[in-house]
């Protein structure tokens, strides 16, 4: 059994900032890459962020220069920096696990951006 805990969603204003933390327990020690996607009403999910085990990453054209991404391989934990936030970030965002090409997935922690 594997789960992933998310944590740090909220309200926040236009050009604030927030921190959202993924947990991951269970019988997967180490993915070989976490990560992070949201998916705002009636739209698709879509990439936010993913990192590997070995510190690669990659951001959604959205959110480069914004949201940074970082993990704690020891902790089995992912973490997303996100600042300079702006209404349309409004999403649910999901923490992403991926071990030999199967997705895990978190239930999501909304994250809503004033105007």
């Amino acid at each position: 059994q594997v789960q992933l805990v998310e944590s740090g969603g909220g309200l926040v204003q236009t050009g604030g900032s927030l921190r959202l933390s993924c947990a991951a327990s269970g019988s997967i020690v180490g993915f070989h890459a976490m990560g992070w996607y949201r998916q705002a009403p009636g739209k698709q999910r879509d990439l936010v962020a993913t990192i590997t085990s070995g510190g690669s990453s990659i951001y959604g054209d959205s959110v480069k220069g914004r949201f940074t991404i970082s993990r704690d391989s020891a902790k089995n934990t992912v973490y997303l920096q996100m600042d300079s936030l702006k209404p349309e970030d409004t999403a649910v965002y999901y923490c992403n696990g991926r071990f030999y090409g199967l997705d895990y997935w978190g239930k999501g922690t909304l994250v809503t951006v004033s105007s």
